[in-house]
C-alpha cells in the first residue's frame, strides 16, 4: 500500500479557510490573488491596488466584505439588562431600529473589544465585533435566565457599502426611501418576492464617509451582490480590501484592534492593554447607569488619570511616521510616546497619524523620529507634530439626511 492510499490525519494540520458567501464573485475580481485570513475566513487584503480601492471609497462607491465579523443575536426579556451590565455605555436609552458604538472591559477595567449593538426589537439585539466573543457573552449571562444567545456569524452575510454615490446606487437598486435613513439607524427592505430574503440596511461604516452596511441571510448573499453591482455599474462600483479600509478608517480617526489597542484577553505583558480612557473613549463610559463590568476599576482609573492618551497628529513633511517614537524635543532626548498608525493622506493632503502620548506631555512640543527608505538606502528625519482635535476626514454628506446628490 502506498502512502497516497493511507488515510493519515495530521493532528497539527489546520482546517481550510472558510469562504464568504460572496466569495464566488469576489474571487473573480481579486486580480492579484491577495488573500489573508480573518476569523477563519479567506479575506482580501486588496483586489487590484490598495490606493485605487481607497479612491473608490472616497470618490464613488465600493464594497467591503464583513462576513468574517462576529455577529450575535441576543433575545429575551433579560437581553437588554445583560448587555447593559456587560458594556460600559448605557444602552437602555437605545431606541428600536437604532445602532450604537460600545466597548466592554475586564474586571480590571482593561478593554476587551469594541463593537456595535443593533436594537432590532424590544427584546432583540444584534452585537457585532471583530473577534470571537461568545465565551465572554456566556459569562456575562450569569444571573440572567430569560435570554438566548445565537451565534449568527456564519449564517448572516454582510457587506459594507461605502462612498459618496452609495445612496444613489441603493435608490437605483429599488430601496425606496433609503435617502431618509439617518446615521446609526436601521431600515428593512425586500430583495424580491420571497419573504425570507429580507434585507436589513444600517447607515453605518468604518470609513468616516457616507456609507451603509447591508445584512441578509447567506442564502441570498449572491442575489444581493448581483443586484447591487448591477445598480452600481454606472457608478464605478468596486470591491475593496483590508489595506484600503485601514487607510480610510485612519483618516476618520477610528481605532483598530491590534494597532491602537490590544484586546485584554489576548495580552501577555502587564498593562500592554488599554483602558477606554487611554483610547479617548471616556464618552463611552457611563458611571450614571447601574453596575457594569469593570466599573470599580474604571472609576479608579478615571480618578488617577491615564498615563497615556491616544491623540491625532498632523506631522510635517510627507514621510509617514510608521512605528515612530515621539519625543518632547528635536534632539530626541526624552521619549514621550509612540505612533500606532500613520499614512500620507491623499484626500486630506497631509501626513497624519494616531499616537499614544504621555498625558503629562500633551501641553508641550512633540517630535517624531521617522525612518524611511529611498532607492535602497535608509534615511531618518525628525519632524514636528501638531495636535488635531477633529477627525482628519469628516465630510458633511456623512451626516446629512438626505445625503444629497453626488
Amino acid at each position: 500500500m502506498t502512502s497516497s492510499q493511507v488515510d493519515i490525519k495530521d493532528p497539527f494540520a489546520g482546517e481550510r479557510l472558510k469562504e464568504s458567501p460572496f466569495h464566488p464573485r469576489q474571487a473573480l475580481l481579486n486580480l492579484r490573488d491577495a488573500w489573508s485570513s480573518w476569523n477563519g475566513y479567506k479575506f482580501a487584503d486588496y483586489y487590484y491596488d490598495e490606493e485605487y480601492e481607497y479612491f473608490c471609497i472616497r470618490n464613488s462607491c465600493a464594497t467591503y466584505d464583513i462576513c468574517p465579523m462576529q455577529k450575535y443575536v441576543i433575545t429575551g426579556p433579560d437581553a437588554e439588562a445583560m448587555l447593559n451590565r456587560m458594556v460600559t455605555r448605557d444602552i437602555s436609552k437605545l431606541k428600536e431600529n437604532r445602532v450604537t458604538y460600545v466597548c466592554w472591559c475586564t474586571d480590571e477595567g482593561r478593554m476587551i473589544d469594541d463593537g456595535t449593538i443593533f436594537k432590532m426589537g424590544p427584546d432583540r439585539f444584534l452585537l457585532t465585533c471583530g473577534s470571537p466573543s461568545l465565551a465572554w457573552l456566556r459569562k456575562s449571562t450569569f444571573g440572567f435566565d430569560q435570554l438566548e444567545i445565537s451565534d449568527v456569524s456564519d449564517s448572516l452575510a454582510a457587506l459594507s457599502f461605502q462612498g459618496p454615490t452609495t445612496c444613489e446606487v441603493l435608490k437605483k437598486m429599488g430601496l425606496v426611501g433609503i435617502e431618509d435613513l439617518k446615521p446609526f439607524c436601521i431600515s428593512y427592505f425586500s430583495l424580491g418576492s420571497d419573504d425570507n430574503n429580507r434585507l436589513m440596511v444600517s447607515r453605518t461604516g468604518f470609513t468616516g464617509d457616507l456609507g451603509y452596511e447591508l445584512w441578509i441571510e447567506k442564502a441570498y448573499a449572491l442575489e444581493l451582490w448581483d443586484k447591487l453591482y448591477a445598480a452600481g455599474e454606472d457608478y464605478g462600483i468596486q470591491p475593496y480590501g483590508e489595506a484600503a479600509t485601514n487607510m480610510a478608517r485612519l483618516e476618520a480617526g477610528f481605532i483598530m484592534p491590534g494597532m491602537e489597542f490590544n484586546e485584554a484577553l489576548k495580552t501577555v505583558h502587564y498593562q500592554y492593554d488599554q483602558t477606554p480612557f487611554e483610547l479617548n473613549l471616556d464618552w463611552l463610559v457611563d458611571f450614571k447607569k447601574p453596575h457594569f463590568n469593570g466599573r470599580s476599576a474604571l472609576l479608579e482609573a478615571r480618578d488617577q488619570g491615564a498615563e497615556y492618551t491616544l491623540v491625532k497628529l498632523d506631522i510635517e513633511g510627507n514621510k509617514p511616521a510608521e512605528e515612530s517614537f515621539l519625543y518632547s524635543d528635536k534632539e530626541c532626548s526624552k521619549e514621550i510616546g509612540y505612533v500606532t498608525s500613520a499614512m500620507w493622506s491623499p484626500v486630506v493632503k497631509a501626513n497624519i497619524a494616531l499616537a499614544m502620548v504621555m498625558t503629562s506631555a500633551l501641553d508641550g512640543d512633540i517630535w517624531a523620529e521617522i525612518y524611511y527608505s529611498k532607492e535602497l538606502r535608509h534615511h531618518s528625519k525628525v519632524a514636528q507634530c501638531t495636535f488635531q482635535t477633529h477627525p482628519f476626514w469628516s465630510p458633511k454628506r456623512a451626516r446629512a439626511t438626505p445625503p444629497g446628490l453626488y
